[in-house]
């Protein structure tokens, strides 16, 4: 059987690998410059069942383990974190509704959640409310049969493009403490469509890095939704930040996964450079300096490995790993930045240059350091959890 598990996860991963190299690499410095939507290389991560590997078999996905599917987040993101970045958040999605929704939930969207024909963005971060999302202003008052939903998010990665929002909002003000008033709403629209009554995805927020993949302002503005559309059915109500917070446990192993990706994918780079560039007669590998500093990147490269995937085994058992997942997160996505620097000094001025790949990587880095709650807070949360 170990051996059956080992050629299957082989096979996995040679397929991501193969499509890196054949469908993203040769296109993705164009893509990457001019912010364009990859819907090409969606589409055929859409069919190599990429966006179900975190939905069962029962309902169309692979069902991969949670360190596989890390792993293909690795192999992804050293082409192009981008990518990775969609996945993450469709990710977190499948797993809340496979977890939470109701049966008719279930059956109505993992199916085409996992074949890629719903593409899902998890919105959570409003203007003055991010990592402390109980201060969230976002209201849905139910009218009948339905309920109308009013206020703004922010940074919702995927939202225009992608065909799904899972919406956190505020149902009952009156709740101590607030996160009992707070409700997880399912959002189904067309992609592409940055305007519906009620609805508007205002614009694509200009960033550093992580290009390609949208990240939006949505204004809700009277949106009617069915009750049916509260994940969990009535069960559902003020359970929403629980579900969100649990959807993150999750989600910052897709993030500590992608940064280790960069990492990796930034050692590699500055190997190669290293035994190919000569000054002073020899090739740079040969000189202590430059030794020393690809040890050191190696080093926390392989820490960062290790642990991601001591943190995802954990969640695959079904255990409590809120801790391990946000010491993955913050070592993994400061490592990346690390990691990225070095090498773009590895390769000296052609470092700095946008047609190499490692300035790229040097941009892209900070979204994680900053993105599934921002290191200063992972920080505190760790320290509290240890000292508790």
């Amino acid at each position: 059987m170990a051996d059956v598990a080992t050629e299957f996860r082989e096979q996995i991963l040679d397929t991501v690998r193969r499509f890196v190299a054949q469908d993203v690499l040769s296109h993705v410095t164009a893509l990457e410059k001019s912010d364009e939507y990859p819907k090409a290389m969606l589409a055929k991560m859409a069919e190599l069942g990429l966006f179900g590997m975190v939905v069962s078999e029962k309902y169309g996905g692979l069902g991969l383990p949670y360190t596989l599917i890390a792993e293909v987040l690795m192999e992804l993101s050293q082409g192009w974190m981008s990518l990775s970045g969609a996945l993450t958040a469709h990710g977190t999605v499948c797993s809340m509704i496979e977890r939470f929704g109701t049966e008719a939930q279930k059956a109505h969207y993992l199916p085409r959640m996992a074949n890629g024909t719903l593409q899902f963005c998890f919105s959570m971060t409003e203007p003055n409310a991010g990592t402390d999302a109980q201060e969230i202003s976002t209201r849905a008052v139910r009218e009948g049969d339905e309920y109308v939903i009013t206020g703004t998010k922010t940074w919702a990665t995927h939202a225009l493009n992608g065909s799904g929002i899972m919406l956190l909002v505020i149902t009952d003000p009156s709740q101590r403490p607030k996160h009992r008033g707070i409700t997880a709403v399912i959002i189904e629209k067309p992609p592409g469509v940055a305007k519906l009554p009620g609805l508007t995805i205002l614009r694509n927020l200009p960033k550093l890095g992580y290009k390609g993949i949208e990240s939006t302002e949505i204004f809700f503005e009277g949106l009617r939704v069915p009750t049916s559309a509260i994940l969990g059915g009535p069960a559902g109500l003020g359970k929403g930040f629980k579900y969100f917070m649990s959807g993150l446990e999750s989600g910052r192993i897709h993030v500590a996964a992608s940064a280790t990706g960069i990492a990796m994918g930034a050692l590699k780079r500055a190997i190669a450079y290293a035994k190919e560039r000569r000054t002073f007669g020899k090739p740079i590998a040969e000189h202590q300096a430059i030794q020393l500093r690809i040890a050191h990147m190696a080093i926390r490269v392989e820490a960062s490995r290790l642990l991601v995937l001591n943190a995802a085994a954990k969640l695959q058992r079904g255990e409590r790993s809120d801790l391990e997942c946000g010491m993955a997160k913050l070592y993994a996505s400061e490592t990346a930045a690390e990691v990225s620097l070095d090498s773009m000094r590895v390769h000296g001025g052609y470092g700095y240059s946008t047609e190499f790949t490692i300035e790229r990587f040097y941009r892209e880095a900070p979204a994680l350091i900053l993105g599934e709650g921002s290191n200063e807070i992972n920080h505190i949360m760790i320290a509290r959890q240890l000292l508790a």
